[in-house]
């Protein structure tokens, strides 16, 4: 999620426009769902249960870890599509 992605207009969320929610949408990417952790091949998988890109919803994703002091940090284990873009994110 980008920083300071604003406010709706409501404080309801079913009562936000379409164009709020586009705009905080286009901001971030989330998905949800159970994982496995294969410490010895650092690598994690995650089984997709909800995504904000529903393509995702029922896959497995599978991340490269590592940890640097107390920080984790996932990356794809091959690129991906983003943007037009083939990237590893």
């Amino acid at each position: 999620m980008r920083p300071n992605p604003g406010h709706f207009a409501s404080g309801d969320w079913f009562r936000a426009t379409s164009e709020e929610y586009g705009r905080v949408a286009s901001t971030y990417f989330a998905y949800a769902g159970a994982f496995r952790v294969e410490e010895e091949k650092k690598i994690v998988t995650h089984f997709v249960l909800v995504s904000l890109f529903p393509n995702w919803i029922g896959q497995k994703q599978q991340r490269i870890a590592s940890i640097e002091g107390d920080l984790l940090h996932l990356s794809t284990a091959s690129p991906i599509q983003s943007g037009g873009q083939s990237v590893n994110a």
